[in-house]
C-alpha cells in the first residue's frame, strides 16, 4: 500500500455523530449554503490547533446559533436571548483557566443583546466573541435585523429597509472599536474561498488571544442565509461577497495584541467567614453593626408569610423592608420581594415578606398568613389567598360586606386618617406596622425601631415614624378594651 499524508480531516473538536436529527448524522443540519456549518468547522479547527478542547466553553444563545452544542465537542452552555456575553463573563471570572467563546447571531447580539456586548467589551472581559452577521432574523421568520442593509426586503420591511423609518444598519465592529478596552476586533466574510481562508486565520487568532491571556476579542463573520433571503446557495454566497461587504467593510478595526499586557490574575475570593465583615454586616471586632452584638437566636418558632399591598406611594415596599430588617435583627431567616406596576404613583404595588426560624425555600408568598391591605383593591385581590387562622389589617373604618371571612382575624382601622392626625398621612404604613406589632407580638419594638433608624435618614421623619408606631399600638389596645 502506498504511503499517504492526511492534509485535511474532520476536527477532533467535533462530535463523532451529530444527534440533532435522526437522519444524516454525519453532517450538520443547517440549511444548504448556511454559513454556520463553515464557521463551526473553522472554530473547531482553531480549538484543535491551539490544544484547548478540554478547557473550552462555548456559550450559544437563542437563534440558529443555539445548535452549536450538537456539533462542537466542548463545554456548552445555552443561554437566554442576547445574554451570552453576561454568561461568558461569569464563566470566565469563575473559571479563569477556561477558554470562553460566545457564539451569537445578529438578531441576538445586535438587538436584544446590544447592552450586553457593549458593556462586556467596555470592561475588556477576556473572552472571545464570534458574531455571525447574515443581515436578517433566520430562525424566527425573516424579520428585519439591526444589520439588514438599506433596501433589504424582509417580513417586517416588505418595501425595503428605509433609513428614515428603520434607521441605518448597525455597524457593531465600528461601535465597539470606539471603546478603549477591546484588544482585537475584525470583520471577515464567507463570500469566497479566499475570504473563508482569511476567516479561518482570524478566528484562530481571536481564540489564541484568549489563550495568551489578553483581553476582549470579537470577530464579525458576514455569513450567507440562503433560505431566509430566498436565494440559491451560490447566489447567497455571492451576495455576501458583493453586497454585504459594501455595507460592512471587511477589515481589521482594532489590533492591540502586541502592546496589550496580559491581564493580571484575578484576586482570590475572600474566605467565607470574612464575607459578613466585608459586606458591613459586622464591625471589625466581629460584632453585629446594628446592636454591637451578634444577632440573637430567635426567641420562638416563627413562620410569617406576609403580603403588604396598596397603591404606589403608600409606602408598601418600605413597610416590607422594615419588617425584613427587623426580622433579620431578631435572628430570623428573612426574605423581601417587591412587585409593582409601571406607574410611579397610584399604580398597584405589593411585596412579599417572609420571617422564619427555619430556612426559607422561596421568597414568594402565595398563601399569606398576614395580609396588610392599604386599599380596597388590594384587600379584594388577596383576601381569598389568606390562610385560615391568619390575620388581615385593612386601611378603613369598616370592612366591605362581601369581604368578611369568619376564619380570619380582621383588624380594620383608618390608618391614613390616624397618620394625618400626627401631621402627615404618608405615615399610614407605619401606623399599620404599629398595629400589627400590638395585634400579633410579631417582633420586639426595639428591633423595629432599629430598622427604622437605618432606613429613615431624616430625624423629623424618624420621630414621626416613632409616633406612628405608638399610635398604631394605642389604637389596637383601645379596640381590645
Amino acid at each position: 500500500m502506498a504511503d499517504y499524508t492526511v492534509i485535511h480531516e474532520k476536527a477532533s473538536s467535533f462530535y463523532d455523530v451529530y444527534e440533532r436529527k435522526a437522519e444524516l448524522q454525519h453532517q450538520t443540519h443547517y440549511c444548504p449554503g448556511c454559513g454556520h456549518g463553515i464557521i463551526h468547522k473553522l472554530l473547531a479547527q482553531a480549538i484543535d490547533e491551539l490544544g484547548v478542547q478540554d478547557r473550552t466553553v462555548l456559550i450559544s444563545p437563542v437563534g440558529c446559533s443555539v445548535f452549536a452544542y450538537y456539533y462542537v465537542d466542548v463545554g456548552n452552555i445555552q443561554v437566554a436571548h442576547g445574554r451570552a456575553p453576561a454568561v461568558a463573563t461569569a464563566v470566565k471570572r469563575s473559571r479563569p483557566e477556561s477558554i470562553v467563546i460566545a457564539y451569537q447571531g445578529d438578531g441576538d447580539l445586535a438587538a436584544i443583546g446590544t447592552a450586553e456586548i457593549i458593556h462586556a467589551a467596555n470592561r475588556g472581559e477576556p473572552i472571545t466573541v464570534v458574531f455571525v452577521n447574515n443581515g436578517i432574523y433566520g430562525m424566527t421568520g425573516g424579520q428585519m435585523a439591526p444589520t439588514t442593509p438599506l433596501g433589504g426586503k424582509t417580513t417586517t420591511s416588505p418595501f425595503g429597509r428605509n433609513q428614515w423609518t428603520d434607521g441605518f444598519p448597525m455597524h457593531v465592529c465600528e461601535l465597539l472599536a470606539s471603546l478603549e478596552a477591546p484588544v482585537y476586533i475584525e470583520r471577515v466574510a464567507l463570500g469566497s474561498n479566499k475570504q473563508i481562508m482569511q476567516a479561518a486565520r482570524v478566528l484562530r487568532r481571536a481564540v489564541e488571544n484568549q489563550v495568551k491571556g489578553l483581553g476582549f476579542s470579537l470577530v464579525e463573520v458576514l455569513s450567507p442565509c440562503p433560505t431566509i433571503w430566498k436565494m440559491q446557495p451560490v447566489e447567497a454566497q455571492r451576495f455576501v461577497e458583493q453586497e454585504m461587504t459594501k455595507t460592512f467593510r471587511v477589515a481589521n478595526l482594532r489590533d492591540r495584541t502586541k502592546e496589550a499586557p496580559a491581564r493580571p490574575a484575578p484576586a482570590p475570593p475572600p474566605a467565607l467567614e470574612d464575607i459578613p465583615r466585608i459586606l458591613g454586616l459586622v464591625n471589625g471586632d466581629g460584632a453585629a453593626t446594628s446592636e454591637g452584638h451578634p444577632p440573637p437566636r430567635p426567641a420562638r418558632a416563627l413562620d410569617s408569610r406576609i403580603k403588604v399591598a396598596g397603591f404606589g406611594g403608600q409606602g408598601v415596599l418600605m413597610l416590607g423592608e422594615v419588617l425584613a430588617e427587623a426580622g433579620l435583627d431578631a435572628g430570623y431567616e428573612v426574605s423581601w420581594l417587591p412587585s409593582y406596576g409601571p406607574e410611579m404613583r397610584s399604580g398597584t404595588s405589593n411585596c412579599h415578606v417572609r420571617l422564619s426560624s427555619d430556612a426559607i425555600d422561596s421568597p414568594l408568598v402565595s398563601r399569606p398568613n398576614v395580609l396588610l391591605a392599604l386599599n380596597e383593591p388590594s384587600l379584594r385581590k388577596f383576601l381569598h389567598a389568606v390562610e385560615p387562622g391568619g390575620i388581615i389589617l385593612y386601611n378603613s373604618e369598616q370592612l366591605p360586606e362581601d369581604c368578611a371571612r369568619p376564619d380570619i382575624r380582621m383588624v380594620t382601622m383608618p390608618f391614613t386618617e390616624l397618620a394625618d392626625q400626627l401631621g402627615n398621612s404618608k405615615a399610614a404604613n407605619i401606623v399599620m406596622l404599629g398595629a400589627l406589632l400590638e395585634a400579633t407580638d410579631l417582633l420586639d419594638q426595639e428591633r423595629v425601631t432599629g430598622a427604622l433608624r437605618r432606613k429613615v435618614k431624616s430625624q423629623r421623619w424618624f420621630e414621626l415614624d416613632l409616633a406612628a408606631l405608638a399610635k398604631g399600638r394605642e389604637e389596637v389596645r383601645k379596640g381590645a378594651q
